[in-house]
């Protein structure tokens, strides 16, 4: 069976409980000769009678009605499933796919997650956390989490933090035998832990001065996929990083780490909640994004 029969199997069905193709028509809201080309149709695809027509009447023939019969359980689960999507689209409610950085996950989503399935109950809200940038609608997600200079032009972007910056920190241990530096390029005679993302790029360091921008090709004997190890690494004393405030401020205030380079890092844009479309948008992502979004 195709999809063109089972519509065909929809407008018998309405003529033989109306009666008629001209009752038919008016409660499927197309024209009478639209319902009997559909019906001839399907009759000559099967091969088979399904309606006896007559000048004053239309009913079904034996072959239609053992038809109908075994059709009508079926037809009734398509039309209790259809009330009942009509009847819930106001809810939210039903799975809920969100791609973003692990970082964001642990410090502006992951916190707040028990108030909002308190509230939610009937949202199975699944997060997958990926540090490259999603094609959320080639992956089947439906809204993702990720810096607002990473969001491509056709998304629909509600702010879900402050502003944000990076620090460049290093251990106390390191700074031992070592000057701070004073300048980006000054890195070049640093040990600086760099990392490689999952893409395979490895990370340029960024800094911004009075409006002069400025990428780091940074050196150093130490390659890792992630900030935490990153981070692990530094407070070791293995080198500099290049880290979220985020990760780091709690161990620039006990002295365990140093900032440096602090005039060349200011903050920029945060993370946004990104999904491609606000029409028919899904009850369960809206409240999703009015729940997390930056107040």
């Amino acid at each position: 069976m195709n999809r063109i029969q089972l519509s065909q199997l929809a407008v018998l069905a309405a003529v033989a409980e109306g009666g008629g193709f001209r009752r038919a028509a008016r409660e499927l809201g197309v024209a009478p000769s639209a319902v009997s080309h559909a019906v001839s149709a399907l009759e000559e695809s099967l091969g088979i009678r399904l309606l006896a027509r007559t000048t004053r009447s239309v009913a079904p023939t034996e072959e239609g009605r053992r038809l109908l019969e075994s059709l009508k359980p079926a037809l009734g689960e398509i039309g209790a499933a259809l009330d009942a999507l009509v009847e819930n689209r106001d809810r939210p409610a039903g799975p809920l796919r969100i791609t973003m950085p692990r970082l964001a996950c642990e410090h502006l989503v992951a916190p707040r997650l028990g108030d909002f399935i308190a509230l939610y109950p009937e949202i199975e809200l699944e997060i997958v956390t990926r540090d490259q940038f999603e094609d959320i609608v080639a992956q089947g997600f439906d809204a993702g989490l990720r810096l607002g200079e990473h969001l491509e032009a056709d998304m629909i972007a509600v702010g879900a933090s402050p502003l944000w910056r990076a620090s460049v920190v290093a251990a106390p241990s390191y700074f031992q035998d070592r000057p701070l530096p004073r300048h980006p390029r000054d890195l070049l005679d640093h040990r600086c832990i760099r990392r490689r993302f999952s893409s395979g790029s490895i990370y340029r360091w960024e800094f911004e001065k009075d409006g002069k921008a400025l990428a780091a090709d940074i050196s150093g004997p130490l390659i890792l996929p992630e900030d935490r190890l990153i981070l692990v690494a530094c407070l070791a004393g293995a080198g500099l990083a290049q880290l979220f405030d985020a990760r780091v401020d709690d161990y620039v205030r006990e002295g365990r780490l140093i900032r440096v380079l602090e005039d060349w890092c200011p903050p920029f844009d945060g993370f946004y909640i990104y999904y491609p479309s606000r029409r028919q948008m899904r009850p369960a992502l809206r409240a999703f994004v009015d729940f997390f979004k930056f107040q």
